[in-house]
């Protein structure tokens, strides 16, 4: 993957590129919508006390409906949209096919009637594939920027404006473009990036996007202390990320490829498996920011074994979902398990309340998800305001990462986009001739 040095004047690439970051951050509008409203129904039935009705049965409508339409009329949306992104990075030769305005729509679709029917996904994959595709569709208006900086450059630079969009976080979007997407950071990436990131991220603010997504948390502890407490935080963390990672991956080689051919009963089999987790406990439903403001409403406190079950349900529901090949995100769901998590954790170990934990808990869970841990650090600040939280945060997201990558050697991003290259509907990459 060849990379075009650094341009000397930027000046002429300004307009190209703000304009692409107003079209990813406008794409983008309705996603952020859908997602608020499912958050908003489930954060006041949780805070009231009452169930689901007949919310529940959305998940068994919902599998076989999302899995046949995306083996029928919509099969060029299936998938994350992470994993596509980062294979026209590495070959953007690949950026026709995978690219179009077909696979956009469909993916969006797609995401749109999995999310607003409840289903435990997140949405960086989706947004991250906008910015993808916007490149890919505009690329006759990006003839400056793509001659200048190259192709892979600027889908990481957009890719990492989707997410400044899908979550009003310019600079942590930036930081994902260089530590996944592009897997390196250098001068190109992070100019190109300000403008089109800062763009995206202004039309998702006035659409609605808050600034901080669950209010500014406050720390009550020192920074010292606060490093020591993280510590179990993080090594839990850290197994409970590993371990998503791990099913992630088996359930994603061994079942995507049966929701391929048999998709109807497939969808209805874990349709049927998410009915059951629905009724034994709602909070397995939506994308998990509705399961961290209900543990904010109860000022921390979370039940031992209820805290437990929620754990359970939180890691196993995603992996159903995305693991079928339904487009979402890992995000949300790790800072749904990682939250509570650390509101389980952090009172035994130190007798501090669980919001202490809940927000240390966030960037564990997705550290150990994602291994990326400065990246679970920043973005966990973003959500939860927590300032005065940061040697915590980064002490849990260290340890998370370490433990994580120790168990689980391959990061889930790079370890999905190989299982995506290795389809056989994709070009191969011809043999080197033997001596």
């Amino acid at each position: 993957m060849s990379v075009a040095s650094a341009p000397r004047n930027w000046l002429p690439l300004m307009l190209p590129l703000m304009l692409l970051g107003l079209v990813i951050g406008v794409i983008c509008i309705p996603l952020n919508e859908i997602d608020s409203i499912s958050d908003h129904v489930l954060t006041d039935v949780f805070a009231l006390g009452e169930g689901l009705g007949w919310f529940v049965l959305l998940p068994l409508v919902a599998m076989p409906l999302v899995l046949q339409l995306q083996q029928r009329w919509l099969r060029p949306g299936a998938g994350s949209g992470i994993p596509q992104a980062d294979a026209c990075i590495e070959d953007p030769e690949l950026a026709p096919k995978l690219l179009g305005l077909r696979p956009l729509l469909s993916r969006l679709v797609l995401w749109s009637i999995a999310a607003g029917c409840l289903l435990p996904i997140g949405r960086e994959g989706p947004v991250v594939f906008v910015g993808a595709s916007a490149v890919w569709l505009m690329r006759r208006s990006l003839k400056g920027p793509l001659r200048e900086i190259g192709m892979p450059v600027l889908l990481a630079a957009a890719g990492g404006a989707g997410l400044a969009a899908g979550f009003n976080t310019p600079l942590v979007a930036i930081l994902f473009s260089a530590e996944d997407l592009l897997k390196r950071f250098n001068l190109p990436l992070v100019w190109s990036s300000l403008p089109v990131a800062l763009l995206a991220s202004l039309v998702a603010a006035y659409g609605g996007q808050p600034t901080f997504a669950y209010g500014e948390l406050p720390m009550l502890v020192e920074g010292p202390m606060q490093m020591l407490l993280a510590l179990p935080v993080g090594v839990a963390c850290g197994l409970i990320g590993a371990l998503f990672s791990y099913l992630l991956l088996t359930f994603t080689r061994k079942v995507a490829p049966l929701a391929v051919r048999y998709p109807l009963p497939m969808g209805l089999l874990l349709g049927v498996g998410m009915l059951l987790m629905a009724l034994g406990n709602p909070r397995v439903l939506g994308e998990g920011s509705a399961v961290l403001h209900d543990i904010i409403n109860n000022a921390g406190e979370v039940p031992l074994w209820s805290g437990l079950a929620v754990i359970a349900e939180r890691v196993l529901g995603p992996i159903l979902v995305l693991g079928s090949g339904i487009p979402g995100g890992l995000i949300d769901p790790a800072l749904a398990f990682g939250g509570v998590t650390g509101a389980v954790v952090m009172p035994w170990f130190s007798g501090h309340t669980g919001l202490i934990g809940m927000i240390c808990g966030m960037a564990g869970g997705l550290a150990g998800a994602t291994q990326l841990p400065i990246f679970a650090a920043l973005f966990t600040l973003k959500l939860t305001g927590a300032l005065d939280c940061v040697p915590g945060l980064l002490v849990t997201s260290a340890m998370a990462a370490y433990i994580s990558r120790w168990l689980q050697p391959k990061p889930i991003y790079h370890a999905l986009t190989e299982i995506f290259l290795g389809k056989d509907d994709l070009p191969e990459e011809p043999e080197l001739p033997k001596a």
